[in-house]
């Protein structure tokens, strides 16, 4: 069975990204080493969320940003997955807005994912904050997915043959 990875809005972002400044470049590349190479490998799911972002004000490759996630399987914001993003925020494990960093982590954890692939290394992606997110998440009750850059998802995994 192949392991579900939620794909945050910074995803498609630097997929596009025509910054070029050297780590802007360095990220853009493993996003798309991952997602043609490896991307296959796991199921892809996503958010309505990402997909408001994504079509909030107008930039460089939007339109291609927005139809590289179109097709995954859009996850559902039900009342629970509400919830645990106000957990999130109230235990200030996430910033206080909550159509964000705070949403995307209640939809992947509610939908066991084992992915959440961002490059938003401040809230999400930190080692920093991964445990107090674990801890909110066994209050909970919750498994908590691995909050991980493309780069760390280059490797492979276990469903590649090797």
């Amino acid at each position: 069975m192949k392991k579900r990875v939620y794909i945050e809005t910074s995803i498609p972002s630097f997929y596009f990204e025509v910054r070029t400044e050297p780590e802007m470049i360095a990220r853009r590349n493993w996003t798309r080493e991952w997602w043609d190479e490896h991307a296959h490998n796991y199921e892809l799911v996503t958010s309505d969320p990402v997909f408001d972002e994504l079509e909030r004000g107008v930039y460089p490759n939007q339109k291609q940003a927005l139809k590289l996630i179109d097709g995954l399987t859009v996850l559902l914001v039900d009342k629970e997955v509400i919830e645990i993003a106000k957990v999130y925020i109230a235990n200030k494990t996430m910033p206080r807005d909550p159509t964000g960093d705070a949403l995307h982590l209640a939809i992947a954890t509610h939908y066991k994912c084992d992915f959440l692939l961002t490059w938003n290394c401040n809230h999400l992606a930190n080692a920093n904050k991964f445990g107090h997110i674990e801890r909110v998440n066994a209050m909970l009750g919750l498994a908590t997915p691995r909050l991980v850059t493309p780069l760390e998802l280059l490797g492979g995994n276990d469903n590649e043959r090797r």
